[in-house]
């Protein structure tokens, strides 16, 4: 060091300016990047290998088993301490890159912060084509890393080692923003990797990032007011942004205070306890009876932390009251301003404490709340049924998750994504806290569920994890059992055997298609999962029916090593109740007879909606 410089490789330079970054969260310092999942090759293994080696006590480096899987355990890790910190990965410059653009999409829908690190192809082109380079014949400069542009919120591919100076404070500003949040991505040619420079030692000093917390305009918060005081049948929406803005004990309060009934979308189920007075449960597609009930009636909805895709909006056909407004309360102005909503562009929490403040004289909603109990309710009734042990070997999803919910603890937090789980999750689990439900369901990814359980448990180890998979997804990606047991993270996994892709064979079915290519046939031999999570290192448990289950978990909870529980499941039956209308285009014209039957249904709810449009 001398002139106030530091001579490093560009590799050492980032390593050193992402390990110095601290984030303030609860008045106490940590650092802001947790730690950098690797997988090395020849693209990153000698430069960027060699400066994380050499920090490790500085930020810590974790060894995984597949670079798509190792990013959703970073990104698990993110959402489970809502977005206040984040984790980087780092690939090689091929195969291992490419791997991880599934999961910087899955990071790019759900709003959640990743630093991916793939290698990438020398600079100085004087090898080319070295190893696993794609060759574009128009364009040298492409790589296979240009997969990440459309799927990265920032992308920068770093060609000098001075370039970091510009580039790492807004890659860290991406990370890091409320209404940008989603993964960055810099991609670093193995040459420039190891080139050094004189870098300022101002660079590396620490710096502290404090939570953001944007305003509303008043303007915007005032014709709010206005439109929800007079308001006779308001709903809240409450989506992903109220946990991210830790707004969850004001949103409670506010709900109280002015007699809202509040539905979640799978990003915000548990914003409030299931057993709150104004929670109706999930909304939309895969959402309760009261909810769906209430929101078609509804006057004003207040959208809060919500993007308002098809599956939570009923692909735009739940609100049907003619009278209907829509309060969009978001960070990003392109949610606030989705289905013509009068925005309200800001931190959730703050915009409740404001609103709250500016509410006066609301109308009266009497009638409103009765008929919100009442649904409520009757809801809370059918989930009882639907989660009942009826003492059968093949039990169904909802009778599976009722087991997993009824012994999973008060501190238990159940992990799942794509497939026909979700939806049951969504409509029928009763989140005990805010942290008790942890979905993928933004890019409904299959294979995330094992490695977002790591990611979770990672970020939570005070928590019983209990990750729910279907065998599809299952045999996609399980890699990740052999990872928590090397890092010493504990998990529950609970394998729910249906013989193939349950989900999308009823979907099929249900569009008036034979089934077919989605269950595995009568032939085919039956996988022993249980001894196949035991080749991986954990324990494992074949049970059968309800009854033995609960007995594995209650088990399972006081051990101290990851653990699989395998059974088999109904693949026909998922619960009819709740719900609404999702737009899946159905051919228009087929031989047969029950395509053409599904197909007048189809155009049947197309032309209700163009009639309401």
């Amino acid at each position: 060091m001398s002139g106030g410089t530091i001579r490093l490789t560009m590799a050492q330079a980032l390593v050193r300016y992402v390990a110095a970054q601290r984030a303030l969260i609860a008045d106490r310092e940590m650092p802001l990047c947790a730690g950098v999942f690797a997988i090395f090759g020849h693209g990153n293994v000698a430069a960027i290998g060699e400066a994380l080696a050499a920090s490790r006590t500085e930020l810590p480096t974790y060894r995984a088993h597949n670079e798509q899987a190792m990013a959703h355990s970073a990104i698990a890790y993110a959402k489970a301490l809502r977005r206040q910190r984040f984790m980087a990965c780092t690939t090689s410059i091929g195969p291992g890159a490419t791997n991880m653009v599934t999961a910087a999409a899955l990071a790019h829908v759900n709003r959640l912060p990743v630093l991916l690190l793939p290698g990438d192809t020398f600079a100085s082109r004087r090898p080319d084509p070295v190893l696993q380079q794609i060759e574009d014949f128009g364009d040298p400069t492409i790589t296979v890393n240009d997969c990440f542009k459309p799927v990265s919120r920032y992308f920068d591919r770093i060609v000098r080692p001075e370039q970091l100076l510009r580039s790492l404070p807004q890659a860290i500003g991406v990370l890091i923003d409320p209404a940008e949040c989603g993964p960055v991505t810099l991609a670093l040619p193995q040459d420039v990797q190891a080139e050094a420079y004189d870098y300022p030692a101002s660079f590396f000093e620490p710096r502290l990032h404090r939570p953001t917390c944007l305003g509303a305009d008043l303007r915007q918060l005032s014709a709010a007011a206005s439109v929800i005081s007079s308001a006779r049948q308001p709903l809240i929406i409450a989506g992903g942004g109220v946990h991210y803005a830790d707004a969850c004990t004001v949103l409670s309060e506010f709900a109280s205070r002015h007699e809202i009934p509040v539905a979640e979308t799978q990003a915000g189920k548990g914003a409030l306890r299931w057993d709150h007075d104004q929670n109706v449960g999930a909304i939309g597609v895969t959402g309760s009876s009261a909810a769906n009930e209430l929101a078609a009636a509804a006057d004003v909805i207040i959208a809060i932390g919500t993007r308002l895709q098809d599956f939570t909006t009923a692909s735009g056909s739940l609100f049907r009251n003619p009278e209907r407004r829509i309060i969009a309360i978001n960070a990003c102005r392109l949610d606030a301003a989705k289905y013509d909503a009068l925005p309200v562009q800001g931190d959730a929490r703050r915009a409740l404490h404001e609103l709250d403040a500016l509410l006066k004289n609301a109308t009266d909603r009497k009638q409103w709340a009765m008929r919100s109990r009442h649904l409520r309710t009757q809801w809370l009734d059918h989930v009882d049924s639907a989660t009942m042990d009826q003492g059968v070997d093949r039990p169904t999803d909802a009778q599976v998750l009722g087991a997993v919910n009824r012994t999973i603890g008060e501190n238990g937090t159940v992990v799942c994504a794509a497939g026909g789980l979700p939806g049951e999750l969504h409509k029928l689990w009763r989140a005990q806290d805010s942290d008790s439900y942890h979905l993928e369901y933004g890019y409904s990814c299959m294979g995330y569920e094992i490695a977002g359980g790591v990611g979770v448990k990672l970020a939570r180890p005070e928590r019983n994890v209990v990750v729910m998979v279907g065998d599809g997804s299952y045999l996609m990606m399980n890699s990740e059992i052999a990872t928590s047991i090397a890092l010493g993270l504990k998990l529950t996994i609970v394998l729910l055997d249906n013989r193939g892709f349950g989900c999308i064979n009823r979907l099929q079915q249900s569009c008036g298609g034979e089934s077919f290519n989605n269950l595995l046939p009568e032939v085919a031999p039956s996988i022993d999962f249980a001894a196949h999570a035991r080749a991986l290192g954990a324990d494992a448990l074949q049970v059968r029916g309800i009854a033995e289950l609960e007995e594995a978990l209650l088990k399972a909870r006081s051990m101290d090593r990851t653990i699989l529980i395998a059974l088999e499941t109904d693949s026909h039956h998922t619960t009819a109740a709740g719900g609404a209308w999702w737009d899946v285009a159905v051919p228009e014209v087929s031989e047969s007879k029950d395509v053409a039957a599904a197909y007048e249904k189809y155009r049947a709810h197309l032309d209700e909606l163009h009639r309401r449009d």
